[in-house]
């Protein structure tokens, strides 16, 4: 896969949930922290968000906003201070009789993920991105079908709405990529060297990859692929290599029944005990321990 694919499988655990939210009125409800990512989507009507200690944020008809940390967040009618924002009623309160004559109609949604392997390209995402309505046409379009799906007894309806969901998240994500600041992890995607490398690893996390194949890969020598490689990603091609390929196989304990050596041979390394060794030493614990510790994690 392609590394913004591989970023957010890599973290992402069990299926998202979503629910239509309406609201009128003078309204102000919060929502806490969550251990993953949160999202809104105006179908209708114009609102207010204010993320735990940032500033204020419009949203308007057709704009979605991701919150890719998870942070507790207030969605009210109008501007918010933080003294309001305390005196907010949670969601799920205010859902179960919410006043008449609504205002703004939203998605309002959220997708787990396992924050201990955060990709970096996600990682360095703000608390807050607004996505405005017009700017993403794949965005909308999904946006757009989300709209007919969400609360209607279609037939297929269980497999197309989470489907949407996740295609909701790769399009929130690519634009936030596409938005970042130069200088940011993101900007490794634009540099054609880093780029081919990036691709060259996630594409075949098992090859033998050394840092001179990578580099004829790219089409550079060895060191101008660790020059430009390295502050852009933050870690040596080779390190990289040892952080994705274990990140990987976290993921494979948690999702899959696979013995440690179907798993050890998928992601590059050439015995379960040298999966273990590497494991030990990136998580501190044992790839059985961490398996048994997710599966009794809730989902």
């Amino acid at each position: 896969m392609d590394v913004v694919s591989d970023a957010i499988a890599a973290v992402r655990l069990g299926r998202p949930s979503s629910a239509r939210v309406r609201a009128g009125g003078s309204w102000c409800v919060r929502l806490d922290p969550y251990e993953g990512a949160g999202f809104h989507v105006v179908l209708a009507g114009d609102c207010w968000l204010l993320a735990d200690g940032g500033e204020p944020v419009p949203l308007a008809t057709g704009d979605a906003v991701l919150l890719p940390h998870g942070a507790g967040h207030v969605l009210a009618d109008s501007p918010v201070d933080a003294a309001a924002a305390a005196r907010a009623l949670p969601l799920e309160r205010y859902r179960e009789a919410p006043p008449r004559g609504g205002g703004v109609e939203m998605l309002c949604g959220k997708y787990r993920l396992d924050r201990s392997r955060v990709h970096p390209l996600l990682a360095e995402l703000p608390a807050v991105v607004r996505l405005p309505a017009g700017a993403h046409g794949e965005l909308q379009a999904a946006i757009s079908l989300l709209g007919g799906e969400v609360d209607a007894q279609r037939p297929g309806s269980a497999i197309a709405l989470p489907s949407l969901l996740d295609l909701l998240l790769v399009y929130m994500v690519r634009a936030s990529v596409a938005g970042a600041a130069p200088g940011s992890w993101s900007a490794a995607l634009g540099d054609p060297v880093t780029a081919t490398a990036l691709q060259a690893v996630h594409a075949d996390p098992a090859a033998p990859w050394t840092v001179d194949r990578l580099a004829a890969e790219a089409g550079v020598s060895r060191p101008t692929l660790v020059r430009r490689f390295t502050p852009l990603v933050g870690r040596p091609p080779m390190a990289y290599l040892t952080w994705w390929r274990l990140t990987l196989a976290a993921a494979r304990l948690r999702e899959s029944s696979d013995p440690l050596a179907a798993i050890a041979a998928r992601v590059g390394y050439g015995s379960p005990y040298a999966l273990s060794h590497a494991f030990l030493r990136e998580f501190g614990t044992t790839p059985g321990r961490y398996r048994a510790g997710a599966r009794a994690t809730p989902g």
